[in-house]
């Protein structure tokens, strides 16, 4: 049995649409035990009162150390203690990583995590990192990112030697800001698979196994991706429902179109994990439906299942000997 805790007072839509999720989801292999206001109607849940919420516009450090008993904070303690597996939240992004800092702790050698995402290219699963969780990075930061998500994809993806490139503005190595270009160096020195740059159209086509970026960068291309798929797949339904010869074609091409929908639909995925820290947390957008609550806490459960974080502490040390001294061939190595 993996036991999931959600933070209940996270996301656009109030805790009735969280709670739905979690019913959803809950199943003989997944227990959920809910973080929130007591008062909310937990509907048979599990759930633990928690006396504060952070709210999306509170700056994050602050809001975590000022709310320790937020439905937050809590969730991501209870990771910490061991009373439950993995914690799902649609709160604030920022303060689930500060409360995964505080309360978890990063695995030993990681400078910082990422938060790696799952997209639904045409050949095949790839994973986009980091989307999120580091507006600013340098180089080595990148470098460990795509350490972290070649893991991934080697565990969650079951990808041999996982293909490595890096989002720029052009496929060739001199192209993108300095960030890019250094990041390219130490990428094209390390021990992984590096096959170069990737521009953002292909992100769709499933070039390469692990596209690497900072956060601000990778939360733009993800956001893109995700409006211009659903912005697409409402008009083609609208287009299909304008004629009678189009509801004849939509009704011939329903089951294909259903199978597009859920491959390429952001709420299929969930949400993302917030990797380097020891234990699994997974954000899901402030906006997230029920049908995205429930893949989230899914996806949670997937990750115990594969245990990634126990591969990420095993893979890591060697790997992050190896990331240093391409860093610093010459020096000493730096963890």
């Amino acid at each position: 049995m993996t036991r999931i805790a959600v933070d209940a007072m996270g996301g656009d839509r109030g805790p009735a649409e969280i709670v739905a999720g979690a019913l959803e989801a809950r199943s003989d292999g997944i227990e959920i035990v809910l973080f929130g206001d007591p008062g909310i109607d937990a509907r048979g849940l599990e759930l633990k009162p928690a006396s504060d919420v952070i709210g999306m516009h509170e700056k994050p450090a602050e809001a975590v150390r000022a709310k320790p008993d937020s439905s937050l904070v809590a969730a991501v303690r209870a990771v910490a203690e061991g009373t439950a597996d993995a914690v799902v939240s649609a709160g604030n992004t920022g303060a689930a990583l500060a409360a995964g800092l505080l309360e978890l702790r990063r695995i030993p050698g990681v400078m910082r995590p990422a938060i790696a995402v799952p997209i639904p290219a045409q050949r095949g699963p790839s994973v986009l990192l980091d989307v999120g969780a580091n507006a600013d990075a340098r180089a080595e930061h990148l470098l460990q990112f795509a350490t972290m998500g070649s893991v991934f994809a080697e565990e969650m993806l079951e990808v041999t030697n996982p293909e490595v490139r890096l989002l720029s503005i052009g496929e060739e190595p001199e192209k993108g800001n300095q960030l890019t270009l250094d990041a390219h160096a130490l990428l094209e020195a390390s021990s992984l698979r590096f096959e170069g740059n990737v521009e953002g159209r292909a992100l769709l086509e499933g070039e390469t196994d692990v596209i690497v970026c900072d956060g601000f960068t990778g939360n733009v291309a993800l956001k893109t991706l995700e409006g211009t798929i659903r912005s697409l797949l409402i008009a083609l339904r609208s287009e299909i429902e304008a004629t009678t010869r189009g509801k004849l074609g939509g009704f011939l091409i329903r089951p294909a179109a259903r199978g597009l929908r859920a491959r390429l639909d952001p709420e299929t995925t969930g949400g993302g994990y917030l990797l380097g820290l020891r234990g699994i947390v997974v954000i899901a957008h402030g906006s997230s439906s029920r049908v995205a609550i429930g893949n989230a806490i899914r996806l949670a459960a997937r990750g115990i299942e594969h245990d990634v974080v126990g591969r990420l502490r095993e893979a890591l040390p060697e790997r992050v000997v190896e990331s240093a001294r391409s860093m610093n061939p010459s020096g000493p190595t730096r963890g």
